[in-house]
């Protein structure tokens, strides 16, 4: 049985990607992962949600104005919680959620929040751990459990992309990166490079970090009218004559 998504104990949030098990690393190869993509991005306006969001590159981008919403004041320029998005529906173009469902009370919220404050057809781009993966197996660890991330709750990218669906967004791109499990230091050697390869070439859905490229869709209702229009049928009612009965002679 799937678990409800609201949980009333969420986690400790992290602030910095040094506080995370390999990080750094994480960090890189998200960025290089979506280096592509913010070249395809325009409008005026790009919110990054989170500090974990902030650190995000987005050099590529063509929007000038970016932000970076989160509590903590030193490392935001917009202060407030993910939770509670303190802008007007429809006025950012493209909205960046990193790593951040884990660690949320509600993600549906987080989800519903970046989706209101899009404007049709803006961006979401999303990451976080895959619960199945390498990574996400350090959760039924008990040792592991009490530490950062793994006592946060992991969702497979398929319920992400369910979530988004019902928001009505339309899936870009689903990317799944690093096939390790992200518990000790990662090892640079040949022999872990070439199982990297293996492993994203015979399991690609099994790596441990996804992301997802998302666009908010919102189609016009247009309604339908009948082709033919039934003629309804003309009947003259019968009335008896007006003219009084002549007397014979």
């Amino acid at each position: 049985m799937m678990k409800p998504a609201l949980s009333y104990q969420p986690p400790i949030r992290p602030y910095t990607w040094q506080e995370l098990p390999n990080g750094e690393s994480i960090l890189f190869e998200i960025n290089k992962t979506l280096a592509p993509w913010w070249q395809r991005f325009f409008g005026y306006h790009l919110l990054k949600i989170g500090a974990l969001s902030g650190d995000i590159s987005t050099k590529g981008s063509s929007i000038k104005h970016q932000m970076t919403l989160s509590p903590l004041k030193e490392s935001a320029q917009v202060v407030g919680d993910v939770d509670e998005l303190p802008f007007i529906k429809h006025s950012v173009d493209v909205c960046v959620l990193a790593h951040a469902l884990e660690f949320s009370d509600d993600p549906h919220h987080v989800v519903r929040e970046a989706s209101r404050v899009l404007i049709p057809n803006g961006y979401l781009v999303i990451t976080g751990y895959n619960a199945m993966s390498l990574a996400g197996l350090n959760c039924f660890i008990p040792f592991r459990r009490k530490n950062s991330p793994w006592n946060g709750r992991f969702f497979s990218p398929m319920r992400v992309k369910d979530w988004l669906h019902l928001k009505g967004f339309e899936i870009l791109s689903d990317d799944r990166i690093m096939h390790v499990s992200l518990a000790n230091e990662l090892s640079t050697g040949v022999i872990a490079k070439k199982w990297q390869q293996v492993a994203q070439y015979l399991f690609p859905s099994l790596g441990s970090i996804y992301i997802i490229v998302a666009k908010k869709r919102e189609w016009p209702l247009t309604p339908i009218k009948p082709k033919v229009r039934i003629r309804p049928s003309f009947s003259p009612v019968k009335v008896s004559t007006m003219n009084p009965p002549q007397c014979k002679k």
